[in-house]
């Protein structure tokens, strides 16, 4: 059995990224998959990632962003 490994934040910036270019246009999934790919590539750490999308308005997109990452940030081979 494998133990998940982090993966860094230009690796969770694409992925987000790919996420957010398949939702449609103006959906609540391209606002918290975009929100999170720029977040990723624009902080170092999955931390610093994390405290930046605390500060996401709108609200209703915080969390769902926040979770969004958490699961993209363990990659389980």
């Amino acid at each position: 059995m494998s133990t998940p490994k982090t993966r860094d934040n230009l690796d969770l910036a694409a992925t987000a990224r790919e996420v957010a270019d398949r939702a449609p246009a103006g959906s609540f999934e391209k606002a918290v998959a975009g929100s999170v790919a720029v977040t990723c590539a624009t902080t170092r750490t999955l931390d610093e990632a994390r405290d930046v999308l605390r500060g996401v308005v709108p609200v209703e997109v915080r969390r769902p962003a926040i979770e969004f990452l958490d699961r993209l940030a363990v990659d389980n081979p």
